[in-house]
């Protein structure tokens, strides 16, 4: 038996899931990341700790699995996206925690840029709104701030980043500094048209080209792991943003076909195939994990609090004692009592754009309960959702497409019945939950068996995906319009 092993280094925490070649779950491990916040709206990872977690969790798989690194065809990389780190090249050490990509310290380079009219240039060459959300602006707080980075960064002596890019440097022992486009292409460094780091870009964020990685496809041979780390050298074959790569493992290959990640965030992708449609209601264009050197695009949304608002509930409020009982919290009260929870504890990302933004309840009364307002959580996650799909189908239905006739799910909180079936409700269309909802590490592990000849083509991998359960709407649709009006009506409260 071949296997195939995916690291898919999260925001909450870094897993390492072997897969066997029918896209079955071998055995999995897991270790948490510490979060660090050094002020409001700064968010740290220890790149060091990042390494140290993918590494154990790597050898854990393995051990569990019963299996030894020779049985494995190929390793497949997932990440957090635009998280971004810098290392000595000489040394190999980071020279600062890596800036997360919920942090918004770049907000003033981002304010700088709109002021200087580089947004509609930006917009057309990445396909990105300019936002403190993506990587180019980090990477240039961390060259104007920490000491002596510009000029180490001018000698040569300093390398960037996603966090793709710094696990494929330590897995190699510093022999291969790469990404892939779906990460490159959350940079605000790379333009989606040439599938190329972009001069101009590179210039107007003062970002020196030399600490730039190489891009190659999402399916490819990037390199071999180092024999001392996992016993064995095994290739790296597959890369790609966690978003895009679950896009992939749900076997969202043509134009059209959407899926919604609920994550820490929400994250909702439909391929566009070979187009890159800009969009009119406040999605951005993306480029998709891809097979060959031809560009393919995605539309994205990007929820910033989706299933944090139950974390919240846990360690904020304290109203629950695990992740696990929001449900049961929820399902106590028939319905949320009017009550509306935005939570935009670091603004509001797609379709709204506000980065102003912060955390609103409304509909409260005397009545109302924890109950109520664990069920408002939950349901606030559905609301986003719905708003970014709302958004998707303007764009599609004006550029003469069809309309979305379902939605794909994965994440950690769709194994939430109450919520997916809200989300059927508000949406009017099935929501499908796959047998395997581990798509993002699935993805990263199909790219990798594709580069190494284990599959044939996505035609053989779209066989193999498979429903577990279709969420059909029961809720009329005048009764859903009402309640986005009202979630509308909320959203407008929390924007200060």
């Amino acid at each position: 038996m071949t296997y195939l092993l995916a690291l898919d280094q999260g925001t909450s925490s870094s897993r390492s899931i072997i897969f066997d070649p029918a896209g079955q779950i071998k055995a999995m491990a897991q270790q948490e990341l510490t979060q660090i916040y050094p002020q409001p709206g700064w968010v740290e990872h220890d790149p060091q700790e990042i390494w140290r977690t993918q590494l154990a969790t790597a050898q854990e798989a393995l051990l569990k699995a019963g299996i030894s690194a020779r049985q494995v065809r190929a390793i497949g990389i997932t990440n957090q996206r635009e998280t971004t780190v810098v290392w000595n090249r000489a040394t190999g050490l980071p020279i600062h925690n890596a800036i997360v990509w919920q942090d918004r310290r770049a907000e003033p380079a981002c304010i700088e840029l709109r002021e200087r009219g580089l947004a509609a240039l930006i917009q057309a060459k990445t396909g990105l709104l300019v936002d403190a959300y993506f990587s180019g602006t980090k990477l240039k707080w961390l060259l104007d701030n920490v000491p002596g980075a510009r000029q180490l960064a001018a000698n040569g002596e300093l390398a960037f980043g996603t966090v793709d890019s710094w696990l494929i440097w330590r897995l190699t022992g510093g022999a291969v500094h790469a990404t892939d486009v779906s990460n490159a292409s959350r940079t605000m460094l790379f333009n989606v048209h040439t599938n190329a780091w972009d001069p101009e870009l590179l210039q107007a964020l003062d970002i020196p080209a030399n600490m730039l990685p190489s891009v190659k496809p999402s399916s490819a041979r990037y390199g071999e792991v180092t024999p001392d780390l996992l016993g064995h050298a095994v290739t790296i074959g597959g890369v790609a943003g966690d978003q895009q790569a679950a896009l992939f493992g749900q076997a969202c290959f043509k134009a059209g076909m959407v899926k919604n990640t609920y994550g820490t965030g929400c994250f909702m992708l439909m391929h566009m195939g070979q187009r890159l449609q800009h969009s009119d209601n406040g999605l951005i264009a993306t480029s998709a994990a891809q097979t060959s050197a031809q560009p393919e695009f995605a539309s994205e949304g990007s929820v910033f609090v989706g299933g944090a608002v139950v974390q919240w509930l846990r360690d904020g409020l304290q109203a629950i004692q695990g992740s696990s009982e929001v449900q049961a919290l929820a399902e106590t009260v028939p319905d949320a009592g009017g009550v509306m929870l935005v939570p935009a504890f670091t603004g509001l990302g797609a379709p709204y754009w506000k980065p102003d933004a912060r955390g609103t309840m409304t509909g409260l009364t005397r009545g109302s309960t924890l109950g109520h307002i664990a069920r408002a959580a939950l349901e606030s996650i559905a609301f986003q959702s719905t708003a970014l799909l709302q958004a998707m189908s303007r764009d599609v239905l004006a550029a003469g497409d069809a309309a979305v006739t379902e939605l794909r799910v994965d994440g950690g909180a769709c194994v939430n019945d109450l919520l997916m079936q809200f989300q059927a409700d508000l949406l009017g269309i099935p929501v499908v939950r796959p047998a395997v909802t581990e798509t993002t590490a699935l993805g990263a592990a199909y790219l990798a068996g594709l580069s190494t000849g284990i599959y044939k083509s996505t035609d053989e991998l779209s066989g193999l995906w498979q429903a577990e359960k279709y969420f059909l709407p029961t809720m009329e649709a005048r009764r859903a319009q009402e309640l986005m009006a009202r979630w509308e009506h909320a959203v407008r409260q929390a924007a200060l």
